[in-house]
């Protein structure tokens, strides 16, 4: 194979640290919401919708303060900084 190919192909696979990050803030949405909606066929309690609004806060608050707690750690576990 050639090693230019590779290095390419293998770059589009790492994720980055707020790739991550907005990959699980839309996973806790979209579960929260399906545990939250009664007409959902997982609810469980509407207090789940707090947990929605509680991941929509701090996505909010990363954008104007541009820190979030979630990429912090996934730089201290090594993960790379998004660009």
């Amino acid at each position: 194979m050639n090693p230019k190919t590779d290095s390419i192909l293998e770059r589009k696979f790492i994720m980055t640290s707020w790739q991550i990050v907005r990959i699980v803030a839309g996973l806790f949405i979209l579960v929260s919401l399906a545990l939250g909606v009664p007409g959902s066929p997982v609810f469980v309690s509407p207090w789940w919708l707090a947990f929605t609004a509680f991941v929509g806060l701090n996505l909010l608050q990363s954008g104007f303060t541009r820190w979030c707690l979630m990429e912090s750690i996934l730089r201290k576990l090594g993960v790379a900084a998004g660009s």
